[in-house]
């Protein structure tokens, strides 16, 4: 078969660029992280400017404690009379609205069985109830962390819960990944969940991205252990 002048030049372009770029330039970019370590622990490790603000009420606050090599967030620890210390981390970032794109996101998570409720919150941009939201947190007694996703449109919640528990107050890493239609929890590395989400289910909003709560409102979510190496990947 033979090709023309124009076409022959245009698959050499291709190849060509193909041999000089490199594979990592089209892996995810990593649009947040959170390391928690040097001056200012808050601080958006990416240096994109995704600075975290606490919102605090009632004495809550976070202290920093060691860990693998660096520094980890502990928050406040269960209270079980009101009114108790509420905080949460949040940076205004309207570039962590997925829209319908592939998107990963974690943490490394510490917790006891002591410190369990019925939900906590890891990380989430957006609220269930009004407009869209994608959330990762740990429920109930058995400290079971899931994923949630709520479309911009329809108020239906979608979570894929873990099949294991991590309030054995050892360190775990947990993950979010929604591509394609599927949307599956990872503890440490390994697939404990799954469900279906809609193809066109799309989380856009224009509320802050928050850690380890809602807000300092009654009834926030507040996560109660140690947190580490929060990140998100979009596209």
């Amino acid at each position: 078969m033979r090709f023309s002048a124009p076409r022959v030049a245009l698959c050499a372009l291709v190849l060509a660029v193909a041999a000089v770029t490199p594979a990592a330039a089209f892996s995810p970019k990593v649009t947040v992280r959170y390391t928690f370590d040097g001056p200012s622990p808050l601080a958006d490790a990416t240096g994109r400017g995704y600075d975290l603000s606490p919102v605090s009420r009632y004495g809550g606050t976070f202290t920093t404690v060691a860990h693998n090599g660096g520094r980890a967030l502990a928050f406040p620890p269960p209270c079980h009379t009101e009114p108790c210390p509420r905080i949460a981390l949040r940076a205004v970032a309207t570039d962590l609205n997925p829209g319908r794109r592939p998107i990963r996101y974690g943490a490394a998570v510490r917790l006891a069985a002591d410190e369990t409720t019925k939900g906590e919150n890891v990380l989430q941009k957006g609220y269930s109830a009004s407009g869209s939201q994608y959330k990762l947190q740990i429920d109930g007694l058995a400290g079971r962390p899931s994923c949630v996703f709520v479309d911009d449109r329809r108020p239906q919640i979608h979570t894929a819960i873990a099949a294991t528990g991590v309030a054995d107050n050892r360190w775990h890493t947990l993950e979010c990944r929604r591509a394609g239609p599927h949307l599956t929890i990872l503890v440490d590395g390994t697939p404990r969940g799954q469900t279906v989400l809609p193809a066109d289910l799309s989380v856009t909003n224009h509320l802050p991205f928050s850690i380890g709560g809602k807000g300092s409102f009654a009834d926030n979510d507040q996560f109660q252990g140690v947190l580490d190496e929060v990140w998100v990947e979009i596209g």
